[in-house]
């Protein structure tokens, strides 16, 4: 048949399947996830009308300044992510493109995601506040410490929750005032572990106030490839770590590790 057709038409009866596949693949939802810059929560304060922190069988201390828990926020996962999409966001610097795997790992569907990001922030949580009692050389079975944040699931807040802990029970001032903010999993001895999506969190801290931003060590790089000017980053690799930085960035006195 192709034989019969001119040199053009055969080329047009050639390329209408080549097209009609470029057409479908441009359109097919794809493995990927798109994240932005999420919310970010004053652990220090309240989040929805209610305290963050609540410790009984100790006395706490008033507080200034802000620790800031940071997020990202991705598309859900049942969102469909075309090839537009993923080209669009490819090069942004307020977006990245993840696989999605990589940002739900735990479920096939929205239902198993929420209910083990919900596990996972209450191990968190609970890490969380053993990890600073442990610091701090309190028994548990005296000092109570409630950690209640709405609408956030994941580990990643461990860090900030524990400095929360400590700088309510600690008379060292930990903030000096400013807008601190960070990210980091945190195990009941104090250990810091990577999180993910720092580069997004860099900038959701500094758009919320933040001028310093405490990030997981092994995380340095990736901090720095879009960091907004005016926010500082501090590498921690424990909570004494941590505690000791944000110490020596308000006295003045001693050295704090940059990336």
């Amino acid at each position: 048949m192709l034989s019969r057709l001119s040199r053009p038409q055969a080329v047009a009866v050639c390329a209408a399947p080549v097209v009609a596949l470029l057409a479908t693949a441009a359109f097919a939802p794809l493995p990927f996830s798109v994240a932005q810059p999420g919310m970010t929560a004053n652990v220090l304060g309240e989040n929805k009308g209610d305290p963050v922190i609540t410790i009984t069988g100790a006395p706490t201390h008033a507080t200034r300044g802000e620790l800031r828990m940071t997020t990202i926020e991705a598309t859900s996962p049942d969102a469909r992510v075309s090839l537009p999409d993923v080209l669009d966001s490819w090069f942004r610097t307020d977006r990245a493109v993840m696989p999605r795997d990589s940002v739900y790992p735990s479920g096939d569907t929205v239902e198993e995601i929420e209910r083990h990001n919900t596990e996972q922030m209450k191990e968190s949580q609970d890490a969380a506040a053993e990890a600073a009692l442990n610091y701090l050389g309190l028994d548990s079975d005296d000092v109570e410490v409630t950690l209640k944040l709405a609408d956030v699931g994941g580990p990643s807040a461990g860090l900030l929750f524990s400095l929360g802990v400590v700088d309510k029970l600690d008379r060292r001032d930990l903030t000096g005032g400013r807008t601190i903010a960070g990210t980091g999993t945190i195990d009941p001895s104090g250990r810091v572990g990577a999180v993910g999506g720092v580069a997004l969190k860099t900038q959701a801290a500094r758009r919320d106030g933040a001028t310093v931003f405490l990030v997981p060590e092994a995380e340095c790089s990736d901090a720095r490839s879009e960091l907004p000017e005016g926010l500082r980053l501090v590498p921690v690799t424990t909570l004494k770590g941590a505690v000791g930085a944000l110490v020596a960035l308000e006295s003045g006195k001693g050295g704090v590790p940059s990336c």
